[in-house]
């Protein structure tokens, strides 16, 4: 009984920030992977950043530098800070550990 559950994203103008959550039932973030993906419309999911048991992360190219992947293990959340937002992050972001996806949350930058 895996669960996890996304949370944060809306609707910001390109330049703004937000910060996603992930908070899982069933497993421990602080001993599994990471991940978040994303998928915009008409577009392939892709991956945009991982944290993993050791707390080493690794981001995609298209995000390194604006965005942050992090992890409160009292908590059992892993977040995805994400500032300089562009129209092009638009796209619905999945929490992804093992092979457990949660339910997503829709992220729109627009003017």
């Amino acid at each position: 009984q895996v669960q996890l559950v996304e949370s944060g994203g809306g609707l910001v103008q390109p330049g703004g920030s937000l910060r996603l959550s992930c908070v899982a039932s069933g497993i421990i973030f602080s001993r599994n992977g990471v991940a978040w993906f994303r998928q915009a419309p008409g577009k392939q999911r892709e991956w945009v950043a991982t944290i993993l048991n050791s707390a080493h992360t690794n981001y995609a190219d298209s995000v390194r530098g604006r965005f942050t992947i992090s992890r409160d293990n009292a908590k059992n959340t892993v977040y995805l800070q994400m500032n300089s937002l562009k129209p092009e992050d638009t796209a619905v972001y999945y929490c992804q550990s093992r092979t457990t996806w949660g339910q997503g949350t829709q992220v729109t930058v627009s003017s």
